[in-house]
């Protein structure tokens, strides 16, 4: 049985407090919970990496969980951070991949069931909102370059990036 909200800010809040039974039983609880939020955004043979991403990223940001607030919602919105970059680090393998060997492998279905993936996402965005978040946070350029490429300002390239990962955050919340 899955711990409710109540008692998993009770766990959290006596972790901070430096209550390591406390802690140990967060962190059953919270692996528990995301093995079901993101066994469906990933492959089988990526979950259980994924969710210790989020366990480490949990450990390390800890400290700067407000007591006061909802748990799941901070957790879920570190899982998500950690599934985007999980996305990128595949996308971008399956580039090399393919620009060493031009031919597909078979660990090659993994990278283009995440792009799959993606490109559904980006489909549901404004297209200036999907190049701009492409372009920065999955290919890597600067604000400058992105908005040279796009011909937009810099400001712009920003704002597009924000409201689209807001609303990409939305749609993976509602998809939930």
């Amino acid at each position: 049985m899955m711990a409710d909200e109540q008692t998993l800010s009770r766990l959290m809040a006596a972790a901070q407090a430096g209550d390591r039974q406390a802690y140990a039983v967060l962190l059953a609880e919270a692996r528990r919970w995301l093995l079901r939020y993101l066994a469906r955004k990933v492959p089988p043979a990526h979950l259980d990496d994924l969710v210790q991403e989020v366990l480490v990223s949990l450990h390390a940001k800890r400290a700067r969980y407000d007591p006061g607030r909802p748990f799941l919602p901070w957790l879920a919105a570190i899982a998500r951070y950690r599934w985007v970059d999980h996305l990128r680090r595949s996308y971008r393998r399956a580039e090399v991949e393919l620009g060493e060997s031009d031919a597909a492998h078979e660990g090659d279905a993994d990278a283009v069931m995440a792009r799959t993936s993606l490109d559904r996402l980006f489909d549901s965005l404004p297209r200036a909102q999907a190049r701009a978040i492409e372009l920065v946070k999955i290919e890597g350029h600067s604000i400058s370059e992105a908005a040279a490429r796009c011909g937009q300002s810099e400001p712009s390239v920003k704002v597009n990036i924000h409201r689209g990962l807001k609303r990409l955050a939305a749609l993976i919340e509602k998809a939930d």
